[in-house]
């Protein structure tokens, strides 16, 4: 069932494709019909249009007259309605504020009250409103016009037209006059009013009313006329262009028939594709080149893709590549089908090129019939390929020069035996810049010279390469003037000779040198036993006095700590004068120098001694689990009054609770000798940094100052014992020179290494590493 589903669902696709194919063809064939038929009408169409546009002048001009009296008639009733409100409202509020008018000397109440019920805007485009007394004199205006004032409103509005026309139902009337210099139209409307008033007119001109309306009168009259005159222009050079255009056809036509019987007996012809719209235009003989009926249809993107083959061209892809890089050139060679179903080459050649005017790129160009010249070179590509692989067979070095001495033909083995580069091996390089690029060139031929190209006899030789190897060449004169050459590699021959020479070289030299080493063994065992005895007295002799030394400093260190310590203790309590005052200040300041002298020297002989007992390896840590902030507080504290003294600050950043697999007084020894260190060589207002973080299972130390700095090349000499970068006589900062050594000593002692990072002027870094305790390393 599933399969005869499928069945059915095929079906039904390729019944759903041809109808669209028949669909398209249907549309394609309408469009075609509809295109011969306006061809065949154009004559009577061109004919037609001048009275169509007469037709259309006369109708636009009807209509738009039509609009203009609307908009009068429409401009004249709303400005009517307009003078009626007003008057309405007006006339309204002067009748409720007559009580407040007196009964004398009104006229200057009455032009306040008329100002205040006028509505906002009322006296805009010259609209004038004028009150009567019950006589019909005018005695008030607004806006004020002195001039109408104290006039019978009779005067103001013409004769012809009694009063009595003029009443609350009245209405609006147009009618002459006298409201300036001279007599005009306007529009009025009167109303009368109630108590010692007479009336109420509202005028307005009809110049004021119409402005607008003549101007869009005037401005529709112009731009009528400039139509009419453009569309007449128009229409004239439309039939001038259509008589240039039929006997440009003609040309067209006559041109076209020379070119394509030119391009026909030349076998090619000419193509215009529209890449934007993916359309393209034949020329007959291009139509005629590929067996096909020449039509002036438009061929399609789709029907060229058609009959184009796909291994050697894409058409759309070629198009994009135009489009998005700007090139204007092409050059393609490719295949198309010919009618009879064959493929015929064609190499096409043309430009980009885009009309004035408009932005869509041409590419118009030509195509040339190649299939007789592709045929050729490709059986000429056949027989050189038949030729190479002839030549690769050969096991020797294979090489053929023209009678220029220019490079013809060589296999890979020549190439390689040479190293010759891709780019010299091509045909027609001259021998001179072959032998140029060659990497291993032929250098002391045996037994003859090399044979130069130019016109050496034929025959062998013998040639060794620079790279050692040895040929035997063969060379022949061709009968066009060249050179074929063949190499043979004879290196294992030559090399077979070498051995016998050699091996009958040394074994004359073996004899004579077997009866020289007897001798020179005999010598050398009674030199080795002297320097033996010499050996052992002098290791003797060594470790003596390295043994004398070590005791001689522990001797002479606690000798000399006894009595120091005496004058410290005695110098401090005289400093603090427990037993009573000293007596003159100048004591005071002797037992202070000699307390801080005293210090200084047993420091001095405490590092003396801990450097010697770690020369005489009797230096020993026990190592314990040791807090590491614990330890940098503590060294951190002891130098802050050395600090304090230079304004230098000493700062430690040690997280909480690291601990460390450490000997506790060797590392607050290593610290304190380090914060030392680097307070002494830190100028005043200083900044002395020790910091500690973990990496992986150690914990590094590092102590950072902004001192003086050390040189690099005093870097490497400066933790060894007794070491100092100053000399005696220019050493600005005291000190045994041990402290460095003593804390490297000490780290190595742990396992681990201390390095000083430096530059000069602007500070040095001590760092170290401990191992970290196992629940540290473990987190």
């Amino acid at each position: 069932m599933a399969g005869d589903a499928s069945v059915r669902r095929g079906d039904k696709e390729s019944e759903q494709e041809s109808t669209a194919s028949a669909t398209r063809l249907s549309l394609r064939g309408l469009f075609a019909s509809l295109m011969n038929g306006l061809a065949r009408s154009d004559g009577l169409m061109r004919r037609a249009i001048p009275s169509l546009a007469i037709v259309f002048i006369v109708i636009l001009a009807l209509f738009r007259a039509g609009e203009l009296v609307d908009e009068f008639t429409d401009t004249q009733q709303s400005a009517q309605n307009t003078l009626s409100l007003m008057a309405t409202v007006v006339a309204n509020s002067l009748n409720a504020t007559q009580e407040a008018l007196p009964k004398a000397g009104y006229r200057t109440v009455l032009k306040r009250h008329l100002a205040d019920s006028l509505p906002a805007g009322a006296t805009s485009r010259g609209r004038i409103f004028l009150v009567t007394d019950a006589s019909g004199t005018i005695v008030a205006s607004a806006p004020v016009q002195p001039g109408l004032e104290s006039r019978p409103i009779t005067d103001v509005l013409s004769p012809s037209q009694p009063l009595t026309v003029f009443g609350a139902r009245a209405g609006v009337l147009a009618v002459p006059a006298d409201i300036g210099n001279a007599e005009e139209q306007v529009l009025a409307t009167v109303h009368h009013l109630d108590g010692q008033l007479g009336m109420l007119a509202v005028l307005q001109p009809e110049n004021a009313i119409y402005a607008e309306w003549r101007d869009d009168l005037s401005a529709n009259v112009t731009l009528f006329a400039g139509t009419s005159l453009v569309l007449l222009a128009v229409i004239y050079g439309l039939f001038s262009q259509a008589s240039r255009a039929e006997a440009a056809d003609e040309m067209y036509a006559g041109t076209r028939a020379l070119i394509d019987t030119a391009l026909t007996h030349g076998r090619c012809g000419l193509f215009d594709w529209d890449l934007s719209r993916g359309r393209m235009f034949w020329s007959s003989s291009l139509y005629e080149l590929l067996g096909r009926e020449p039509k002036d249809d438009i061929l399609s993107f789709a029907e060229v893709a058609d009959i184009t083959h796909p291994d050697d061209i894409d058409l759309l892809g070629l198009a994009e590549h135009l489009l998005e890089t700007g090139e204007t050139l092409v050059d393609e060679t490719f295949r198309m089908r010919h009618a009879d179903g064959n493929w015929i080459w064609l190499r096409a050649r043309g430009e980009i090129q885009s009309e004035p005017g408009r932005a869509e790129p041409h590419l118009i160009g030509i195509c040339i019939d190649i299939t007789e010249q592709h045929l050729l070179e490709e059986h000429s590509r056949m027989a050189d390929l038949r030729l190479r692989d002839a030549i690769e067979t050969i096991s020797e070095a294979f090489v053929l020069w023209n009678a220029k001495n220019e490079l013809v033909i060589c296999n890979s083995n020549y190439q390689s035996l040479h190293n010759l580069p891709g780019s010299v091996i091509k045909p027609g390089t001259p021998y001179q810049d072959v032998m140029a690029a060659a990497v291993n060139a032929e250098i002391a031929p045996q037994p003859i010279a090399v044979t130069q190209r130019g016109g050496a006899p034929d025959g062998s030789y013998e040639a060794q390469l620079e790279d050692g190897r040895w040929l035997q060449i063969s060379e022949r004169r061709t009968k066009d003037g060249g050179f074929v050459s063949v190499g043979t590699d004879i290196t294992a021959l030559k090399k077979h000779e070498e051995k016998l020479m050699e091996s009958e070289r040394r074994l004359k030299a073996t004899v004579s040198d077997l009866q020289k080493s007897r001798q020179t063994l005999e010598i050398q065992a009674r030199q080795l036993v002297e320097l033996a005895d010499k050996y052992q007295e002098e290791k003797t002799r060594a470790e003596a006095a390295n043994q004398a030394k070590s005791e001689f400093l522990a001797n002479i260190s606690h000798e000399l700590r006894t009595p120091l310590n005496a004058i410290i203790g005695f110098s401090d309590i005289m400093t603090q004068e427990m037993f009573g005052p000293v007596g003159t200040e100048r004591y005071s300041d002797y037992c202070k120098d000699i307390y801080s002298s005293g210090t200084y020297l047993l420091n001095v002989i405490n590092d003396i001694l801990d450097m010697s007992k770690i020369e005489a390896g009797r230096m020993s840590i026990e190592t314990e689990t040791v807090c590491a902030s614990a330890a940098a507080q503590d060294a951190g504290r002891i130098v802050t009054g050395a600090a304090t003294e230079k304004n230098i600050t000493v700062n430690t950043d040690v997280a909480e609770n690291i601990l460390v697999n450490a000997d506790k007084r060797a590392l607050k020894q290593i610290l304190l000798n380090l914060l030392a260190n680097a307070v002494k060589f830190t100028p005043d207002n200083g900044t002395v940094t020790l910091r500690a973080r973990p990496r992986g299972d150690k914990l590094r130390f590092e102590v950072t100052d902004t001192g003086i700095g050390i040189s690099e090349r005093d870097i490497e000499r400066l933790a060894q014992p007794f070491v100092q970068v100053e000399n005696q006589f220019t050493k600005t900062h005291q000190g045994s020179g041990l402290g460095l050594a003593i804390a490297r000593s000490l780290v190595e002692l742990h396992g681990g290494k201390l390095t000083i990072q430096s530059e000069v002027k602007k500070g040095t870094t001590v760092s170290f590493t401990l191992p970290l305790a196992e629940k540290e390393a473990a987190a």
